[in-house]
């Protein structure tokens, strides 16, 4: 039975970090940890990374697990298989996390984790119709219509950074020509300019606020939504200059009647935002209400 003293044990697991912390119901994160997720050339290694951020704290309170990860992945987290993850190829995480916690584990897309959290908790409160991206390390995306979160055959419905954008754009390794992940994520920026993303100069934060706007702008075309609600290191640490380019290229690609006035909107949750997310997931597959069904 859900109440309001209801905590779930959150975990991240992203393509640079992983993140764990406990949850309320109210979306207050406590007992936070992190650990490096970079540099590891054997799957179990990895794995005992994880365990050392969830080893030792005091699971009595948390009722569930929920987790946000890379896709793409088999339904429920059975198998994952994070594109900025080499060593895990259809990690059974699922399996892992439930035996090693003993709780009811959910798992889903860390961009779609992200989608409900700020529908739950942040910039997409009361929004039937959204796209929710994380412009990170990856580009990942998770799409809410008619109130309910698109899944897909296998539950990875919102892959927006696999859409191409530049035709004749960035050869990234590993990916089609020009998608969006290999024009706007972190690891293309680096590979594109020889310099961390966080150094790059206005004309490279220019370039890839134009490629996230011209994914949103077609995605609002084609599913007649109105909001974007974004999120990440790349997307949140370029700021203004970022989403201001974003919102142009989106005025100039988004002018069908039903897509006319879609907007860009900064993700509230910040940092939070993964680990709430991941609660969120853990708290929906219990039946709460998280604002999205």
């Amino acid at each position: 039975m859900i109440t309001a003293m209801t905590r779930a044990l959150a975990i991240d697991i992203g393509g640079t970090k992983f993140e764990t912390a406990v949850v309320g119901l109210d979306g207050t994160i406590t007992d936070r940890r992190r650990c490096d997720s970079t540099g590891s050339a054997d799957s179990e290694d990895l794995w005992d990374r994880l365990v050392s951020i969830i080893e030792g704290r005091e699971l009595g309170s948390p009722v569930v697990c929920g987790v946000g990860c890379g896709g793409p992945m088999r339904r429920g987290g059975v198998g994952v298989s994070p594109l900025n993850i080499a060593v895990w190829r259809d990690f059974p995480l699922h399996e892992r996390l439930s035996s090693l916690t003993g709780l009811e584990t959910h798992i889903d897309n860390d961009a779609k984790a992200l989608a409900l959290g700020e529908a739950w908790k942040g910039a997409a409160i009361g929004e039937a119709n959204f796209i929710g991206m994380v412009v990170s390390t990856g580009v990942g995306g998770g799409i809410v219509l008619d109130g309910r979160l698109l899944d897909g055959a296998d539950a990875n419905a919102g892959h927006i950074g696999h859409v191409v954008v530049e035709p004749e754009g960035t050869e990234l390794p590993d990916h089609v020509r020009g998608t969006l992940e290999a024009e706007a994520s972190g690891t293309a920026i680096t590979f594109r300019t020889g310099r961390p993303a966080a150094e790059a100069d206005d004309a490279e934060i220019h370039r890839v606020g134009t490629m996230v706007g011209r994914g949103i702008g077609s995605v609002a075309n084609l599913l007649d939504l109105k909001l974007a609600v974004v999120a990440g290191s790349v997307a949140l640490g370029y700021g203004e200059p970022f989403f201001a380019a974003a919102q142009a290229e989106i005025d100039r690609v988004a002018r069908l009647q039903h897509s006319t006035g879609t907007v860009i909107r900064r993700a509230a949750l910040g940092a939070d935002g993964p680990l709430v997310g991941a609660a969120a997931v853990g708290f929906r597959g219990m039946g709460h209400d998280v604002g999205v069904r």
